[in-house]
């Protein structure tokens, strides 16, 4: 027998809610195709409905600087801290202390703003928890 016929043949004999004529059978048992899950933006939206409320932290860093407790209690007004960053450099955008974006100083409204030019891909995010 060619193969086509066996794998049809052992298809007939392994179905289980066929009737003795390979003809499927009707009435108990037999359950409705499960219908596919959505793959709308309202669908993906739906699966995290419940986290959507979560509060985050998120934190633009403009730089950084590190100085002892001596020079930190001579500052006054008008004093000026040299920060690690260079005028121009992009600012980082942290979430819950995790970088997650880069991006650069606008105005907008008269409040500052950040414009996002660099998002971390998932698997550089990925590295970071380790």
């Amino acid at each position: 027998m060619p193969k086509e016929e066996q794998n049809q043949g052992m298809g007939e004999a392994s179905g289980q809610n066929q009737d003795t004529q390979g003809k499927p059978a009707s009435g108990a048992g037999v359950e409705p195709a499960p219908k596919a899950p959505e793959k709308t933006a309202k669908g993906k939206a739906d699966k995290f409905e419940f986290i959507l409320d979560i509060p985050l932290e998120v934190t633009v860093e403009l730089g950084r600087a590190r100085i002892i407790v001596n020079d930190l209690l001579q500052l006054g007004q008008g004093s000026v801290i040299e920060l690690t960053k260079l005028a121009g450099e992009p600012m980082e955008i942290l979430v819950n202390q995790k970088l997650v974006a880069r991006g650069e100083v606008v105005v907008v409204n008269e409040k500052f703003g950040v414009r996002l030019t660099d998002i971390i891909s998932p698997m550089e995010r990925v590295e970071q928890l380790r």
